[in-house]
């Protein structure tokens, strides 16, 4: 079998499918299946879309419910349950404190700033009846943020393995989801990026199937002092989470995995004990440099 590599941009990163197929097989067109059901799911549910389901419910934000599709009601039952198992922490409605904070900037939002807008943050604050979602407050968004991609790995994995493919793998600006192994059986060598080092690997992860997904605090953040400020925001106080710094999880599923790394991250200290106790591998990082690692 032959190995292929198929690159492509989704959801504001490098995206790879790598696929091993048989000789004669159209690798093109198995990878434009998948990566047309990744774009689909970014222009569906991506907050930047202002033609997507989640526009039409943060827009009708106050107002009157929106009726929802059966995926997007999945989508929003899983969001329940993400914030009921983190005690809160995970709550698709503070993507609204976004508006305080701008990470291109070394500068902190005023209190005043977080002050306003935490008052729209709150899962209780959503309605849900008959198939419909109303956000209570003028001022709520949802945003999916915190699991689309990972979705969308899933979504594009079972599509190739539903079309015959056995063996590669799904990545999604590093969140991957495994189709099956490499064709001899050995498991696919997955490298974890060193936080504060883009040249260099924290360490690598053999895989052979379900899913590898990352949080951390490099990809979007801020530098005051001697102190990282990064875009994993605590829905309680506004504020950046700060003893990770970075958290990567194998799961079953990439929307597993990624869900548990964010939570462990929101978790901070005790983020390893909710990891440990959902029976999750795992492979940490402190702010200390040190190396948490908990093998399947």
């Amino acid at each position: 079998m032959d190995v292929q590599a198929f690159p492509f941009e989704a959801m504001a990163s490098r995206c790879e499918l790598r696929l091993a197929l048989a000789p004669g097989v159209d690798g093109a067109r198995l990878a434009q299946l998948a990566i047309d059901e990744v774009l689909r799911i970014e222009h569906t549910y991506s907050r930047y879309r202002t033609s997507g389901i989640v526009a039409r419910i943060n827009n009708a934000a106050g107002r009157d419910p929106v009726a929802c599709d059966d995926e997007t009601n999945a989508l929003l039952d899983y969001a329940c349950v993400l914030h009921t198992t983190s005690g809160g922490l995970f709550d698709i409605t503070s993507g609204v404190l976004r508006r305080a904070w701008d990470f291109r900037r070394p500068e902190l939002p005023a209190q005043a700033a977080l002050d306003a807008l935490l008052p729209l943050v709150g899962w209780q604050h959503v309605e849900r009846e008959h198939g419909a979602i109303r956000l209570a407050k003028a001022g709520m968004e949802i945003d999916f943020g915190g699991f689309g991609k990972e979705y969308a790995a899933d979504r594009a994995a079972a599509l190739l393995a539903a079309h015959g493919v056995r063996y590669g793998y799904v990545n999604l600006g590093g969140d991957l989801r495994i189709i099956g192994p490499q064709p001899s059986g050995a498991p696919w060598s997955i490298g974890v990026q060193d936080p504060r080092d883009t040249e260099r690997l924290a360490g690598a992860i053999p895989i052979a199937s379900g899913a590898l997904a990352t949080s951390g605090d490099y990809e979007r953040f801020i530098d005051i002092g001697a102190r990282r400020y990064c875009h994993v925001l605590d829905p309680r106080s506004g504020m950046p989470v700060s003893h990770w710094r970075s958290v990567s999880v194998l799961g079953p599923l990439a929307i597993a995995a990624g869900s548990c790394s964010t939570i462990a991250m929101l978790m901070q200290e005790d983020g390893l004990a909710f990891l440990d106790n959902a029976g999750m591998a795992y492979l940490a990082i402190d702010q200390q440099g040190q190396c948490f690692r908990k093998d399947a």
